[in-house]
């Protein structure tokens, strides 16, 4: 399990491996993050400099991957409370019926 920490960390390293800006790399630095742990829009926002991650996500699930969405509220480092959409990434060969 990540804490806090660690998934920062995890995210600051998966961005240094892939720091271009294009779409291409975006989505690239989301579905290594949603291989290893669920990731809110904000998280993708905020440490995976992703400006826009619903529309990456979009593209990550036309090209066939499977990802829920989850809501959540979190609170950002200004105290304000934003609901936000939590990602997870199913499993391949998981239930592609469900609802994303």
């Amino acid at each position: 399990m990540y804490t806090d920490a660690t998934k920062r960390q995890a995210l600051a390293e998966i961005l240094a491996a892939h720091p271009a800006t294009d779409t291409t790399a975006k989505c690239t630095r989301i579905r290594a993050a949603l291989a290893r742990f669920a990731l809110t829009t904000f998280e993708a926002s905020r440490y995976l400099d992703c400006y826009d991650p619903r529309a990456r996500v979009m593209q990550l699930r036309h090209a066939g991957d499977v990802i829920r969405t989850h809501w959540q509220t979190v609170e950002t480092e200004g105290g304000g409370k934003h609901r936000v959409g939590l990602y997870v990434l199913e499993p391949k060969g998981g239930n592609h019926a469900e609802r994303h």
